[in-house]
């Protein structure tokens, strides 16, 4: 059982930076691999980045890649979502999810979800 919990949201201007931050517990976070999505109201959960169990893959969507950075600290037993250059376009809730060993692009394949952190770009 993994439970997650993020933080690291709030308002930013367009162009600005955050950082998220996706707290687990459990002592096997370390075989999960972690994704990060966001979703707005009446649209379905979007991808947005996902990571290996071991750090060494990352894969993003095309609408972010080159802005933001998805990272593991397994000791700490927390994954980050680093977002540069944000825009408007990027104002979601943000989500991380788990799933055992390995990254996929959907959210059904992802067992465990935190509560979502707010996110909002103003232009």
């Amino acid at each position: 059982q993994v439970q997650l919990v993020e933080s690291g949201g709030g308002l930013v201007q367009a162009g600005g930076s955050l950082r998220l931050s996706c707290a687990a517990s459990g002592r096997t976070f370390s075989r999960y691999a972690m994704g990060w999505f966001r979703q707005v109201p009446g649209k379905e959960r979007e991808f947005v980045a996902t990571i290996t169990w071991s750090g060494g893959s990352t894969l993003y969507a095309d609408s972010v890649k080159g802005r933001f950075t998805i990272s593991r600290d397994n000791a700490k037993i927390t994954a980050y979502l680093q977002m540069n250059s944000l825009k408007p376009e990027d104002t979601a809730v943000y989500y991380c999810a788990a799933r055992y060993y390995g990254s996929s692009y959907y959210p059904s394949d992802y067992a465990y979800w935190g509560q979502g952190t707010q996110v909002t770009v103003s232009s």
